[in-house]
């Protein structure tokens, strides 16, 4: 599990961890609660270009349907196989194991901080 501190976020409840020129993406501890068991993630193929903002994929669970929208652009470069082999993962270590895609962007825009994103879900 990564220091969740140390990482950025969306509105949208996804988390991203920067390294180098990659980021790694997943969805919030709550975003994971108001879904309720994941039981399906839909995500994009490895290669295939994503915007910012823009749906690119979907993650469901036995009470809905949540999509997952890309935090920056970029081109995926991976995907987390055992996510989509095991999908409760993204309930039980949205921060670890449950994390969802790499994308390689060249432009990192304007993120929340862990405070700011606290502050948006009034935690």
């Amino acid at each position: 599990m990564v220091d969740q501190t140390s990482l950025q976020y969306t509105a949208e409840h996804e988390w991203v961890q920067v390294l180098g020129d990659i980021a790694t993406v997943g969805i919030t501890a709550f975003a994971a609660d108001k879904l309720g068991d994941v039981v399906f993630v839909d995500l994009p193929a490895v290669g295939s270009t994503v915007a910012s903002g823009k749906v690119v994929g979907e993650i469901e669970s036995t009470k809905s349907v949540g999509e997952l929208f890309a935090p920056v652009d970029g081109e995926v470069t991976e995907i987390n196989e055992a996510v989509v082999a095991s999908p409760e993962l993204v309930n039980s270590d949205p921060f670890g194991d449950g994390w969802l895609v790499k994308v390689r962007f060249t432009e990192l825009p304007a993120l929340l901080s862990h405070t700011e994103y606290s502050l948006l879900v009034g935690e």
